[in-house]
């Protein structure tokens, strides 16, 4: 008897799946139809829109960012849809809860990964450097070698590759040396208070001038600053031209040559620090007892 009562609850619980599934075929079919009307519709967009971003942001990976996420949330709002068609309303609501929790944990796990993200995107829109710039970020200068979503690599000078997450990219001041094409030397420097001040302007000026790498447009200028301890100081500044990959330390380095040969050819001395050194301070010994061990030797 239990049996018999057991196959028939079966049954009926079989029969009534069975007109559920028939009462809903039509919004399962619909919704079949709506998700891959939806899947080519939002492909669709997604290739249009990254057509559309190209021509305003110049860089690749953030297209595929944008288009991707767009792509995304279009799919997000197709399967909702479908889900709501088959009356799943209860399904939706928990997913929606569960991805709500799920995001807030992860943003609070991967927040510096986030916000270096964030800033590899503000710094794709704002542009405040390109790859083959030279720049110095914080205590590191060199050339832009790739700009990422979230860090961005520098070579510097000395041959290292120094990747710096762009949050500090974006948080910091940044120094581009190549926005303008042009970087200025400056050279201090100090002569003597019995040369001629206005003679030593003009045999420095023309002793730099013609230096290999200069901006024609920008002309050398020379200022005395003050008056030192042993010599009036000046400094002297020149504009080299970035564009043509002009060595900044080459510039400098022909600079003090050719300002030191102009100088001992016209008699023009550069002060030197004189210091006179005392060997009878007391706890030290004085320079006569040093000649009487010497002679005693």
């Amino acid at each position: 008897m239990n049996i018999e009562n057991a196959y028939e609850l079966i049954l009926d619980k079989l029969s009534l799946w069975a007109k559920e599934f028939i009462r809903i075929l039509p919004n399962i079919a619909l919704a079949a139809f709506i998700l891959v009307l939806g899947f080519y519709v939002a492909k669709a967009l997604r290739n249009l829109l990254r057509k559309v971003l190209r021509r305003f942001i110049h860089n690749e990976a953030l297209d595929n960012l944008f288009s991707s996420l767009i792509y995304i949330f279009l799919l997000g709002i197709v399967i909702f849809v479908a889900l709501s068609v088959l009356q799943l309303d209860k399904a939706v609501t928990s997913i929606l809860a569960g991805a709500g929790i799920i995001g807030l944990a992860l943003a609070f796990a991967f927040q510096d990964i986030a916000s270096n993200f964030i800033s590899g995107i503000f710094l794709s829109v704002r542009k405040p450097l390109y790859v083959g710039d030279i720049v110095k970020i914080k205590d590191y200068m060199g050339k832009v070698e790739e700009i990422n979503l979230r860090d961005t690599v520098i070579r510097t000078y000395q041959g290292q590759m120094v990747i710096i997450p762009n949050k500090d990219v974006f948080q910091n001041p940044i120094e581009n040396y190549t926005l303008l094409g042009k970087r200025r030397v400056d050279l201090k420097v100090g002569i003597s208070y019995g040369d001629d001040l206005e003679k030593v302007k003009t045999l420095t000026i023309e002793a730099v001038k013609d230096i290999e790498g200069l901006v024609e447009e920008e002309e050398v200028t020379m200022f005395y600053t003050e008056f030192g301890d042993s010599s009036i100081n000046y400094v002297i500044r020149l504009w080299i031209n970035i564009h043509e990959n002009v060595n900044f330390l080459e510039v400098q380095s022909q600079c003090i040559i050719r300002i030191k040969k102009a100088y001992d050819a016209n008699n023009i001395m550069i002060p030197f620090p004189i210091r006179t050194l005392d060997f009878g301070i007391k706890g030290g010994v004085s320079l006569k007892e040093i000649q009487q061990d010497i002679n005693a030797v």
